[in-house]
């Protein structure tokens, strides 16, 4: 029995949350940003499983989001969908018979529908590297933009769905931790093997997504400065309903939404600051937003409360127990 005292049991943790940035922190050696998308206030949920070379989990998102993510160090991730549901990876389209995975050299952007979810498996690259040299299996090329989103057959993603699952949710088909750890040694193997043809991505991708990231670079750059479309276009040498295209094609919104989802998501963490002392209009004006009654009606639509409501919920979320004495 010495030889398996380095399969120590599984960790498992569940962590619920009404906050985005909270959910966005909450996964194991993730680096992460989500903006809110969707009107309404937000509910999400991570149940993970940590073994020694492999972590795995199902999260659950109510509010459509963008996600900007980068994985743990030297590792690869694959996304699972629970079911077919619109969602993109780097602006592309995920459809039913496929996942996406992206490695830790690659940071990546999701756009996620609302009631969002998915299973997550993030294995280390030096794990899978000696697995497939076991069992002599070719590894996919990860490090192209094809490779964010790939295709199997619907059967072995509904069996990658159900093994996740029980490691996560369940009690891993009652297997032993070195088995359990096999089975998704085997099952990441089995995804990500070199023998789906590669995919082709349309001629005008790549010109939309330079675009696009143009914009957000400039936007990310000078997140304070009233920015125009009139602006953009020029930023972009492109024309406005390029620009137009660019967006909806690649993030799903137009970029007049895109700006006002940005800043407003920048709002709300700057009043969930600890000892935040400036005024909700001062702060709002700041991040371009100058009459008050329409910035209050977008931030209660999007975020399914008030800026007052933020302020009192993070104060009190940072207010020290009350102590008694006796």
């Amino acid at each position: 029995m010495a030889q398996q005292s380095s399969y120590n049991a599984p960790l498992k943790s569940k962590v619920q949350t009404h906050d985005i940035d909270e959910q966005a922190h909450s996964l194991t050696q993730w680096q992460q940003k989500y903006d809110q998308m969707s009107d309404g206030s937000f509910y999400g949920f991570i149940e993970e499983t940590d073994y020694v070379n492999i972590h795995v989990f199902k999260e659950y998102t109510e509010r459509a989001l963008r996600q900007q993510c980068n994985i743990a160090p030297n590792s690869v991730w694959l996304g699972i969908p629970c079911q077919s549901q619109q969602s993109k990876i780097n602006g592309l389209s995920v459809a039913s018979n496929q996942f996406m995975c992206r490695t830790s050299d690659n940071d990546f952007e999701l756009i996620t529908p609302e009631q969002f979810n998915i299973y997550g498996l993030v294995i280390d690259w030096n794990s899978i590297e000696y697995m497939a040299q076991l069992q002599g299996v070719t590894l996919k090329n990860l490090s192209s933009a094809q490779s964010a989103r790939l295709s199997v057959s619907n059967s072995s993603l509904q069996t990658a769905r159900q093994i996740i699952n029980s490691m996560v949710v369940g009690k891993g088909f009652g297997l032993k931790t070195e088995s359990q750890q096999d089975m998704l040694n085997m099952l990441a193997l089995h995804l990500l093997q070199a023998d789906n043809p590669q995919q082709n991505i349309a001629p005008s991708y790549k010109h939309r997504k330079a675009v696009v990231d143009k914009v957000k670079d400039y936007v990310a750059t000078n997140p304070q400065n009233p920015i125009t479309i009139t602006e953009l276009c020029e930023l972009a040498f492109v024309s406005r309903r390029t620009l137009q295209y660019s967006f909806e094609s690649i993030l799903g919104i137009n970029p007049l939404r895109f700006l006002r989802l940005t800043r407003l998501n920048n709002v709300r963490r700057e009043l969930k600051k600890l000892n935040q002392d400036k005024p909700i209009s001062v702060i709002a004006a700041n991040w371009g937003f100058w009459h008050a009654g329409q910035f209050a009606k977008d931030y209660t639509q999007l975020f399914g409360e008030n800026p007052s409501q933020t302020v009192k919920n993070s104060a009190q979320q940072f207010k020290p127990p009350c102590s008694t004495n006796l």
